[in-house]
């Protein structure tokens, strides 16, 4: 191995040899293309590729940034929904040596200028349906190099709009005979760039390496059961956490994408129908939309295993969800674990225990998935893990393969995150004897009422079990007599009418009275695109004007 180096500045092996390769999960799609070449790779509407296919059209994107003058580092950014187009985002740069900076496709056009801006992308790709927001965005910034529309009819915009962008297939054309240059990659190299989804603030660019996104990939493969015959339904979206990975876990195995460009309940249950599909994730909202369509019946996604994430799944929801046929399961993790890094694993027996103790156990956040997490611990402020009774509360920290490389461009949050060598998460949770840990809340959403800490989380599990509630957030809010007390914010199903008395008094009937809101206020939540509630939004609103905020 003469001339070839072995090791870079971090002491890791650099270099591919004979007994060591770099990871990342571009791979993936190598080896699908090989041995799964006929086999369905996508399907949307009435297109469908071969893994063969998909292969071939990864290659001539990847040529076509390079004719484009891209070069391996270069962040290309992408403002696409759940279409192939976006799920070819996760390997064409990639091939080339590119990042990817994948853009949630809600956001203003302010907010996607701060995120071409400070992530540096130099290269944009849009579905024509966002390309006014595009266009404002774009307006003075002189940073993107190239701009590539794709212009999908299903949008309502079957023309390009937007003057100097390449349409997405003759794009693809100009890639046909280029040569792709060798990479000296290393699985430490960014792969992607992923922008937290703002439920606190002012979002922060958080960096994957190749290495990272491989294993997460193949943890979710091991913990959720994908094979060959796993046929997933893009349910999430694609730009949150690379859509928990399973960009690249359905690829691994070898399994087929049915692409969805908006979330429909009734779409849902027809393509899972149709496709035989055996897998989606799904944040709380979706699972509300499935639970409340006119379509819902018993069964009817049957044998469908759905992993939810983003909120403590209530033991309410758990139980619907099997009556539709479908196996829950609760995943837990952040934009900086690249997704899902624990999974509530089932154990034996707990099938046999009544519905309510079986959702509960289901509930809770779990243990470390298996590929890649080294661990999870409650820790005290300082650093001690707290005894694991299941009541003392602590911070919720973690370690492993598959934690981010740091915050794009901010070092000093990326120092503060990663204080005494494990990721702080800023959720707060208890550990069980049996070594899975619970949810509690976030630092921020605790509400000290009197000198008492409420647990937010705790409230809402209540709030959800009243029939008429179909979602539900707690913040603290000003208390003349307590400092803050609870205030329940709640939109009720459709038919249903009850007054906050009502509410209040079902929650008094389950809760200490202190616990129990004091406030209920009815109507729709705000929410980031991931359909995670903005309870900062809310709890700013209540505290305007007063000396005092909290969070």
């Amino acid at each position: 191995m003469e001339g070839q180096s072995l090791t870079n500045d971090r002491g890791m092996r650099n270099d591919d040899s004979v007994s060591f390769l770099n990871l990342y999960p571009g791979l993936f799609l190598n080896r699908s293309a090989q041995i799964y070449s006929n086999k369905p790779a996508i399907v949307y509407d009435d297109r469908s590729y071969t893994y063969a296919e998909f292969d071939e059209r990864i290659y001539r994107l990847a040529g076509a940034f390079v004719s484009a003058g891209m070069n391996p580092g270069d962040r290309i950014a992408y403002l696409v929904p759940n279409i192939p187009e976006m799920l070819e985002g996760h390997y064409g740069p990639m091939r080339m040596g590119g990042v990817l900076v994948a853009i949630n496709t809600r956001l203003s056009s302010r907010e996607i200028r701060y995120i071409l801006r400070h992530s540096g992308a130099k290269a944009f790709v849009f579905d024509s349906e966002y390309a006014a927001t595009v266009e404002e965005a774009l307006n003075g910034l002189e940073t993107i190099d190239l701009l590539v529309e794709v212009i999908d009819p299903a949008s309502g915009s079957p023309v390009s709009t937007l003057h100097g962008a390449i349409e997405y297939n003759q794009f693809l054309d100009s890639g046909t005979n280029t040569s792709l240059p060798k990479l000296n990659r290393s699985e430490l190299d960014i792969v992607a760039i992923d922008y937290t989804s703002g439920t606190t603030g002012t979002p922060k660019g958080v960096e994957y390496n190749g290495r990272g996104s491989y294993l997460v990939a193949l943890g979710q493969c091991v913990d959720i059961g994908l094979n060959s015959d796993s046929t997933y339904l893009w349910t999430l979206p694609m730009f949150h956490c690379n859509g928990w990975s399973y960009t690249w876990a359905i690829t691994a195995v070898g399994g087929t994408h049915v692409c969805l460009r908006s979330v429909d309940a009734e779409e849902v249950f027809e393509l899972t129908i149709k496709h035989s599909v055996t897998h989606m994730c799904a944040a709380p909202t979706v699972l509300t939309m499935l639970d409340n369509s006119d379509v819902a019946k018993p069964g009817i996604i049957d044998g469908v295993k759905i992993v939810t994430g983003g909120a403590p799944p209530a033991p309410k929801m758990l139980r619907t969800m099997k009556t539709l046929g479908a196996e829950l399961v609760h995943a837990y993790g952040l934009t900086e674990t690249y997704g899902p890094s624990t999974f509530s694993a089932s154990q034996p027996g707990w099938s046999e225990l009544g519905n309510d103790d079986h959702a509960q156990m289901l509930s809770r956040q779990g243990v470390a998935n298996t590929v890649g997490h080294t661990g999870v611990r409650i820790v005290d402020t300082d650093m001690n893990n707290v005894p694991a009774d299941a009541e003392t509360i602590g911070e919720v920290v973690t370690r492993g393969n598959t934690i981010m490389v740091g915050y794009h461009n901010d070092p000093e949050a990326s120092e503060a995150a990663f204080e005494g060598g494990w990721f702080h998460t800023g959720d707060l949770g208890v550990m069980h004897p049996d070594g899975y840990i619970e949810l509690k809340d976030r630092k921020i959403d605790v509400i000290i009422s009197g000198g008492e800490n409420i647990s937010s989380v705790e409230i809402e599990k209540v709030l959800m079990e009243h029939p008429a509630v179909l979602e539900t957030c707690v913040v603290g809010v000003p208390s003349e007599q307590w400092g803050e007390s609870p205030k329940a914010f709640i939109s009720l199903r459709d038919g249903f009418d009850v007054s906050a008395e009502e509410i209040i008094l079902f929650c008094r009937a389950r809760l200490a009275h202190f616990k129990a809101p004091q406030e209920v206020e009815f109507g729709e939540l705000p929410k980031t695109a991931t359909g995670k509630i903005q309870k900062f939004v809310l709890r700013e609103h209540e505290w305007s004007g007063h000396d005092r905020r909290i969070g």
